[in-house]
């Protein structure tokens, strides 16, 4: 069974993740200040969403791209990229 992989991240991904980190400091931040907790998980919160959109992000360009490669190579292996995609995502939760 061969796997296929994205090679490249587009700047848009790499933007999603900097925003991510971004956010992460900013609670780093709150805590040095000593905001209060409801303030800091809320915005953990925030983080943790923006990560797993990140994630289905890539997940859903990867298919995107590892699909339309199979299909100009002639291979028929959708069923089999979609599987894996979907276990990344399974796996990401």
């Amino acid at each position: 069974m061969e796997e296929y992989e994205m090679h490249e991240y587009s700047q848009d991904m790499k933007n999603r993740l900097k925003r991510v980190e971004g956010q992460i400091r900013g609670v780093l931040k709150m805590m040095d200040e000593d905001k209060g907790c409801k303030d800091v998980i809320t915005q953990l919160s925030a983080a943790r969403s923006a990560m797993d959109r990140a994630i289905a992000y890539i997940v859903a360009r990867n298919l995107e791209t590892c699909i339309r490669e199979a299909d100009e190579n002639g291979n028929d292996e959708a069923d089999q990229i979609i599987q894996e995609a979907v276990q990344m995502l399974v796996k990401s939760r």
